[in-house]
């Protein structure tokens, strides 16, 4: 879908009210990360059910000890009535995260391969694999040879998962080796629509210049999943990389913002609701959240209890229906 349709289509949603389009329950699920629990994941469970939410996305560097034991790991989350969206490919040992390097670029693929079919797969109803594209070269530029290098190794492991059921999601994000707007257009453009889909974090597109709405419309038949999370209110329509391209922020940590908060807003999370309500979107929107957003004295248990209360009032969703466990997923 070109510009064009993206700016009609966007005119048309602003017609439409969340509260006219909700539906009870929704067609999508809310999850949260388990990023900052490290390899507490246990814990990260427990809160995840006193919140009512009823899908956890963990890192593999949070499920390490189960990495040979994923249907304990199952177990464990059934018990506290919560289901796994997806696993990161993030963290852990022995595993090999460069898509581009031809030296390296047949062991990443095996790499992924394994670990979606040794880990993921059994957990039975997970349908991809959210997935970041390791770092950017030493240069910081990238190449366009080096993004349809990546996009050719995400074929391949997009091929062979989808004979396990499992869509291949990866994921733009800032100081990764898909940051920008031509990156990811050329990502896009490389990878085969059949066996490659995307994860759309609002904050990382907008911190990368991408307009999020623009990007859902535009390649919305290959969205597999939706991160909440926002940027700086004075960055809405960003077009430009805004972090710095090296140091501790360079990766978005200090970029990203709550949902709620006097800085907030330079992600339009009801225009996106609305969309997605529009196009019966029935996939996971998982709230991203890392340590670096926990202000102060907080906690991310009261982070996420903050970020549930604003998807309660600002997007209309009723929490009896959407914060009730998985005990309602089919």
């Amino acid at each position: 879908m070109n510009r064009r349709h993206f700016l009609q289509t966007s005119a048309a949603l602003g017609a439409i009210g969340i509260g006219a389009a909700a539906a009870r329950p929704l067609p999508f699920r809310y999850a949260y990360s388990a990023i900052s629990w490290e390899t507490d994941i246990e814990e990260a469970i427990k809160v995840g059910e006193k919140l009512g939410f009823p899908g956890v996305e963990p890192f593999r560097h949070n499920v390490v000890n189960y990495l040979d034991k994923p249907l304990a790991l199952k177990t464990l989350m059934e018990d506290h009535n919560i289901r796994m969206a997806s696993c990161s490919n993030g963290g852990g040992p022995n595993f090999s995260g460069n898509f581009f390097d031809p030296a390296v670029a047949d062991k990443t693929v095996a790499d992924h391969i394994n670990f979606v079919r040794g880990f993921i797969k059994p957990f039975g109803y997970v349908n991809h694999f959210k997935m970041n594209m390791g770092p950017r070269p030493d240069s910081y530029d990238t190449t366009d040879e080096q993004v349809k290098r990546c996009a050719d190794s995400l074929n391949r492991i997009g091929r062979e998962i989808l004979k396990d059921g499992i869509k291949l999601a990866p994921h733009p994000h800032v100081n990764s080796l898909v940051e920008t707007q031509h990156e990811l257009d050329l990502l896009m453009k490389e990878t085969d629509p059949n066996f490659v889909w995307m994860t759309a974090d609002t904050s990382h597109l907008v911190l990368g210049g991408i307009d999020p709405m623009e990007t859902l419309t535009t390649y919305w038949p290959r969205i597999a999943e939706i991160h909440y999370k926002d940027a700086p209110k004075n960055l809405r329509g960003n077009r430009k990389v805004a972090v710095p391209r090296s140091g501790p922020e360079a990766g978005g940590h200090g970029w990203f913002r709550s949902m709620v908060g006097t800085d907030s807003g330079g992600v339009d999370f009801p225009a996106i609701q609305k969309f997605l309500l529009a196009r019966n979107y029935r996939g996971w929107v998982t709230l991203d959240f890392d340590a670096s957003m926990i202000p102060k004295g907080g906690t991310m248990e009261q982070l996420l209890a903050e970020n549930k209360q604003y998807i309660v009032d600002v997007l209309k969703v009723d929490p009896k229906d959407n914060f009730h466990g998985a005990s309602r997923i089919s």
